[in-house]
């Protein structure tokens, strides 16, 4: 109807948490932060007035603004979590309430959606298969369906794809409830693999649970999760805090044990706060189709990558529409049962941060846009920072650098007057420097200091960590390596802004999720700038004075160690030495949730009778010899006729291999069902004279597997 307003009808539904509680409660927090920042702002200017007008002050109070806005900033969200736990749960605002007592059956049909690319086929089939099993144990698994939704290019594991997924429904009779599919073009990478879904089924949904391919999440909350929905029909995304498993190198045991120990506290101190006006992590969340579908289509940046193109971190953008249009986006901080992985090396953290830093920084073009609400612009804003944050902090180490070797080659002395401080409170100079430094360090180290009290004088909680010894020694290992780490990511991250800033844009690689150990020349290659700077400050620092060379060593020994540091925390070994000793212990590995056990001995995918990863013939090889293997993936194309062109396509991949072929001939033969059965009956037709020998090696290694089943029987 022209002239009607598509949102009104949502907007005339009641809001969780009403708009006037939501804004006192933003204005207690930022005023806050506000509060704090400027008087230890003002007071760093005081000091530098009693010091006397130095060209490189102003900089460094600029830049000093920025930091201690942002560690405060973060240090304030513990701090509120912090409060809003000792209030207790029935003060906390909590979306989920809305579920308590129900136990009927959904009225509205969901989604599992988990979209993958290059991954292992049998280890997203096993998450999924928890799930499922998880779901079905609370009885309403009729009203879920589960979309693999695969943006693979490596044309051998499309074909691994489809025989575990086979496998899986036929193991666990699920043809018809849990659907493959892969897309023949990647356009606009996970997003657009996620719109497609959403343009092709979603009609069929009221909403969607977004996985990724490392996600797992449990039957009962997942279930929880679509009741709220129906409860609120002005939710629009329900993000849930998902907690890091699996690990088992030193690296992701630490970002694990930190996530489980600090984590809550955080997202406790963001949900009080950002109430209704959330943010979507991109997976791990139940969406609702219909308004995503309706608004949340991305829009072209304008110009090129880096900066334009096409949007990549979509899910704060999504979130952004959802939010600017009147739905509401949730976090759901009390749902338990969401999990994830992590990168296993600080090498491949780095890599998957410069595609993360790279998708912050084009929201850039976003927020000042015109019409986004306040909270939207705080988690652009926090987004973009959480790169920029290290080049600033680069800058304010090179600057603090400057200053000291200027004030050691000066011999100035201070201006004999009173700074506003010392006339006011009686302080001196070099107390007032001392206390100003304190309360940095206090701000940084804030959340652990709440965290672990915490921890300690709750007893469930610090037994779940293994107990008191195991907690404090967890905690003392997570602290040093952390400081270790730190200058690394500091330089890697400011290498990376420059980059991105010079204008060179990243690809959309695979991820990394299992490696035993990252090679000493891979570690020399990536660290190399780090170390080398670290170096040159080091014999900078000690030029200056021993004094200031000290109170930079966390910094330069961080820098300096960089490769030793990345390698050692990458080795396996050492991690689950640790975990023996239940040394950087997570709740989840002293007493394991049921839904990660159903993951554990998940094996439906792997069935001997239809296997596409036997020794020569595997992948793309076994599609065409293997009669089990080409029956599941012809039946997966669509209707075609056999053209010329495609049949002689066929003719030479018979004659010369698969090998011979580019990988989009390849890849375009393989979406020709005649052409696939054709290539079939011919390799177990034809003398072995008339096709090339990778298909006489697949026939016999077929025949030996029959021969060994013959004997067998």
């Amino acid at each position: 109807m022209e002239g009607h307003d598509p949102t009104s009808d949502i907007k005339t539904e009641r809001r969780y948490y009403g708009r006037f509680k939501t804004t006192v409660r933003r204005f207690i927090f930022f005023s806050t932060v506000l509060v704090v920042t400027t008087a230890s702002s003002l007071w760093l200017a005081d000091l530098f007035y009693r010091d006397g007008y130095h060209k490189v002050n102003g900089i460094l109070l600029g830049i000093f603004i920025i930091l201690n806005g942002l560690l405060t900033l973060g240090s304030l969200h513990a701090v509120f979590g912090a409060i809003d736990m000792l209030l207790g749960r029935r003060q906390a605002v909590r979306i989920t309430k809305l579920a308590d007592g129900m136990d009927g059956p959904l009225s509205r049909r969901f989604a599992v959606v988990m979209p993958i690319y290059n991954e292992d086929s049998h280890k997203i089939c096993a998450r999924i298969e928890a799930i499922y099993r998880s779901i079905e144990a609370t009885g309403h698994l009729e009203s879920f369906d589960f979309f693999i939704l695969s943006d693979t290019r490596d044309l051998d594991l499309w074909v691994l794809e489809e025989t575990a997924w086979t496998n899986l429904c036929r193991n666990l009779d699920a043809f018809g409830r849990i659907y493959y599919r892969r897309r023949k073009k990647n356009e606009n990478r996970k997003a657009g693999n996620i719109g497609d879904f959403v343009r092709t089924w979603g009609g069929g949904y009221e909403g969607m649970v977004v996985l990724d391919a490392d996600s797992l999440m449990d039957g009962a909350d997942i279930l929880k999760m679509a009741r709220v929905m129906e409860a609120h029909p002005r939710l629009g995304i329900l993000q849930t805090p998902p907690k890091l498993i699996r690990g088992n190198s030193i690296f992701t045991r630490l970002q694990q044990f930190a996530m489980r120990l600090y984590g809550p506290l955080f997202i406790r101190g963001l949900n009080f706060w950002q109430l209704g006006g959330g943010s979507y992590w991109g997976h791990n969340a139940l969406i609702r189709l219909k308004p995503f579908s309706d608004y949340c289509e991305l829009p072209d940046l304008p110009g090129k990558e880096p900066f334009g193109g096409k949007i990549l971190s979509h899910d704060f953008v999504e979130a952004a529409l959802m939010v600017s249009q009147g739905w509401e986006v949730w976090l759901a901080w009390d749902i338990e049962g969401t999990y994830e992985e992590a990168p296993p090396t600080l090498v491949d953290h780095l890599i998957r941060d410069r595609r993360w830093c790279q998708g912050n920084l084009q929201h850039m073009w976003l927020i000042f846009a015109r019409n986004l609400p306040f909270s939207v612009r705080m988690h652009l804003f926090m987004g973009i920072m959480a790169y920029l944050g290290s080049p600033v902090w680069f800058l304010f180490l090179l600057t603090g650098t400057w200053l000291a070797w200027e004030r050691a080659n000066s011999d100035l002395s201070a201006l004999p007057f009173e700074s506003f401080v010392e006339r006011w409170l009686h302080i001196g100079r070099g107390e007032q420097s001392i206390i100003l430094t304190i309360f940095v360090f206090t701000l940084l180290f804030l959340p652990k200091i709440l965290a672990v009290t915490g921890a300690i004088l709750v007893p469930r909680i610090r037994r779940s960590f293994g107990g008191f010894f195991p907690l404090v020694t967890g905690l003392t290992v997570e602290t040093v390596v952390s400081i270790l780490l730190a200058p690394c990511i500091m330089a890697s991250h400011t290498m990376m802004v420059v980059s991105i800033f010079l204008g060179r844009a990243v690809g959309w690689g695979n991820q990394n999720r299992e490696t035993d150990g990252t090679a000493w020349a891979d570690a020399f290659r990536v660290h190399l700038f780090p170390t080398v700077l670290g170096i040159a400050w080091s014999f900078v620092a000690f030029k200056i004075s021993p004094t200031f060379a000290a109170w930079m060593s966390p910094i330069l020994l961080g820098l300096v160690l960089s490769i030793p540091v990345s390698v050692i925390t990458s080795r396996t070994r050492y991690g689950k030495a640790l975990r023996r000793s239940n040394i950087l212990a997570t709740p989840e590995e002293i007493d394991t949730p049921s839904v990660i056990l159903l993951a554990d001995a998940a094996k439906s995918s792997y069935d001997p009778a239809l296997d596409s990863s036997a020794e020569h013939r595997q992948g793309v090889v076994a599609a065409i010899v293997d009669p089990y293997v080409n029956g599941v993936h012809v039946s997966l194309l669509e209707f075609s006729e056999l053209t010329p062109a495609g049949e002689a396509l066929a003719e030479r991949c018979l004659s010369e291999g698969p090998a011979a072929l580019s990988k989009n001939e390849m890849s375009e033969l393989m979406y020709l069902a005649p052409a696939m059965l054709h290539m079939h009956r011919s390799v177990w037709l034809r003398s072995t004279e008339g096709i090339h020998s990778v298909w006489t090696q697949a026939l016999e290694s077929y025949r030996r597997r029959l021969d060994s089943h013959t004997t067998e029987a």
